[in-house]
């Protein structure tokens, strides 16, 4: 408990993932969570975000998750600025260094280098991948980001950041990953939704960072998933930071073994999904 006390982490995206890391972490003993998200709660928000509740819509949810962290454990010390993760932010959020920091955003090129900022300073970094489209949280388990399978948002990342950041294998097995193994969960494809992708409602709809409206598609997302994602990454950073051994991931073995056997394959082809990615906001 003096540990976890004494420690400090980072939260990148306070969605329907990264709201439960910081209730995860602040509930377990941690003492100074610097919590990072530039977007307004919206009416969308309401079915996964622990910060939306009523009265909350279009209320910043950096400041909203600090009161309920000060609210759990008053001496846990917050800062939580509303800001958007970009190069131009990087070293205000990232310094002084935490000892641990979680990137709960699927903002392709934020993500992207937000990992590779991490891995180029020394920071212990977990990074939750997709967590939307899917409906079985018993299908979350973790893994180096180089060993994660059936989801696209990996597979863009490791592309993508031996691409553009050069950055070897020995760099991304640095990066622990939350994942499901589950098959993307597809929209019906003659439902026109009226609140997202269409007729965007949301109070901070038309921010210069990312809408909706630029998004191919919009998947729908379930609370008991992205909660087990959030959960996951807490639990992950907690034995770090305790000094406990990981959470033993799934092998190569045990992953081409499991898709063999069911015989799984993508729904749609990678770049489709690396695009709708890159275009998304925070979890």
């Amino acid at each position: 408990m003096e540990k976890l006390a004494g420690s400090h982490v980072i939260v990148v995206g306070l969605g329907g993932v990264g709201s439960y890391v910081a209730e995860g972490l602040v509930r377990s003993g941690v003492g100074r969570l610097t919590l990072v998200d530039f977007d307004e709660v919206c009416i969308t928000n309401f079915n996964r975000q622990l910060h939306a509740v009523d009265g909350t819509v279009g209320k910043a949810k950096a400041g909203l998750m600090e009161a309920r962290i000060r609210s759990i454990n008053p001496d846990c010390k917050v800062h939580a600025p509303r800001l958007f993760y970009e190069k131009s932010t990087a070293d205000q959020v990232l310094e002084p260094a935490p000892d641990m920091l979680v990137d709960c955003i699927d903002n392709l090129t934020a993500k992207l280098h937000l990992l590779w900022s991490c891995v180029r300073r020394g920071i212990p970094v977990v990074t939750c991948l997709g967590a939307s489209a899917k409906i079985d949280p018993t299908r979350v388990s973790t893994a180096m980001l180089t060993e994660t399978y059936m989801d696209p948002l990996g597979q863009a990342l490791r592309k993508n950041l031996r691409r553009k950041y050069k950055m070897p294998d020995e760099d991304m097995e640095k990066v622990t990953a939350v994942f499901s193994d589950e098959p993307i969960v597809w929209p019906d494809p003659n439902y026109r939704s009226a609140l997202c992708g269409v007729d965007c409602i949301c109070p901070n709809g038309t921010n210069p960072h990312h809408t909706c409206k630029k998004r191919h598609v919009i998947h729908g997302s379930a609370v008991f998933v992205t909660g087990t994602f959030g959960m996951v990454a807490s639990a992950v950073v907690v034995r770090h930071l305790a000094g406990l051994p990981p959470i033993p991931p799934r092998t190569g073995r045990e992953r081409t073994g499991y898709v063999r056997k069911r015989n799984v394959k993508h729904s749609a082809p990678a770049s489709r999904i690396a695009l709708d990615t890159e275009r998304g906001g925070v979890t």
